[in-house]
């Protein structure tokens, strides 16, 4: 019981992190609106953080960065921003999906709103379980292979610089406030399907969530099971959101884990659920975790500020060009 707090702390950092997204969104806004009006006046802020939102370009940069050796001006923060949301899975889990990501934070109230609704969420049979969860791995391999093995090194060069890679943060602005036909049809199905089951687009669908759920295998942190303390109660396997049987494992190695401690802080017997490091002595108090979590990511983009590699080399000038003015 005296890990209840938790869960409040975890959906407060969620909720401030899909708050300072929806800013970013805003000023993004803005920064698009002025330049396609031509307006007067001085030019709005471009937000470089907005470019989480390119996990694609930030792929086609890593490789870039491999094999050039230096990381490319056009959309540096979304290379750093991978980089610390992979760093925070490797050593804390997946959390990044369940205190962080704003789609994840989504998907969760959605959730808990069909449970609050009709008093249960529906677990797929778990033949079908796999076989759904196999799309986001697939996806995952699509990705990897197009740029990793499919594209040669000039080619993901001529791509990053092309004019099309250039405004893919407008291109995104735009399908989003331009959402009709299949997409918005899409879209409503995820958002009827979350209202009864939990995270499905997380689940079945997220290639970044496939990949950071490989990374998170690694992770010294995971939660850990007293069998002596254990009174066998079921509640950890009954409020895990990735179906994850708690109570019948030792220590959680699943890559479908997310690291949002939901086990732990229901957990009705004392001592019996931790996050705990490899060797299972250490014990990661939750305010430490959420602490861990917050400060790795953030820290992620500090380093790639002071390296000099957060602002984008397009100017506004080249924007308008692009955007038609």
């Amino acid at each position: 019981m005296s890990q209840r707090y938790i869960q409040p702390l975890r959906i407060m950092i969620q909720w401030g992190f899909l708050l300072f997204s929806l800013y970013l969104g805003i000023l993004f806004f803005r920064f698009v609106y002025h330049l396609r009006l031509g307006a007067s006046g001085p030019l709005p802020g471009r937000p470089e953080g907005i470019e989480a939102f390119l996990p694609i370009s930030a792929l086609l940069s890593l490789k870039d960065w491999l094999t050039s050796g230096s990381i490319n001006p056009v959309h540096p923060a979304a290379l750093v921003i991978f980089l610390s949301v992979v760093a925070v899975s490797f050593l804390l889990k997946r959390s990044f999906c369940s205190w962080i990501c704003p789609v994840g934070t989504i998907s969760e109230v959605l959730w808990k709103g069909g449970f609050s609704i009709f008093r249960r969420n529906i677990q797929p049979p778990r033949w079908l379980d796999l076989i759904l969860r196999s799309i986001k791995f697939l996806l995952l391999a699509f990705f990897l292979y197009s740029i990793f093995f499919a594209m040669l090194p000039e080619q993901v060069t001529a791509f990053i610089y092309s004019d099309y890679n250039k405004i893919a943060d407008v291109r995104l602005l735009d399908f989003f406030l331009n959402l009709s036909g299949r997409p918005l049809v899409i879209i409503g199905l995820l958002v009827l399907l979350s209202l009864g089951l939990r995270n499905p687009f997380c689940r079945f669908l997220c290639p970044y969530g496939a990949l950071l759920g490989l990374i998170s295998l690694f992770s010294p942190v995971k939660a850990t099971r007293n069998k002596g303390a254990c009174v066998s109660c079921g509640v950890c396997n009954q409020v895990c959101p990735s179906y994850i049987p708690v109570m019948s494992r030792e220590r959680v190695h699943s890559e479908e884990c997310i690291g949002c401690l939901r086990c732990v802080s229901h957990c009705r017997a004392e001592g019996a659920l931790a996050m705990k490091l490899t060797g299972r002595k250490v014990t990661v108090n939750g305010v430490v975790f959420a602490m861990l979590v917050v400060l790795f990511f953030w820290g992620g983009t500090m380093i790639g500020k002071m390296g000099g590699h957060w602002h984008t080399a397009i100017t506004a000038a080249e924007y308008g060009r692009l955007l038609g003015r």
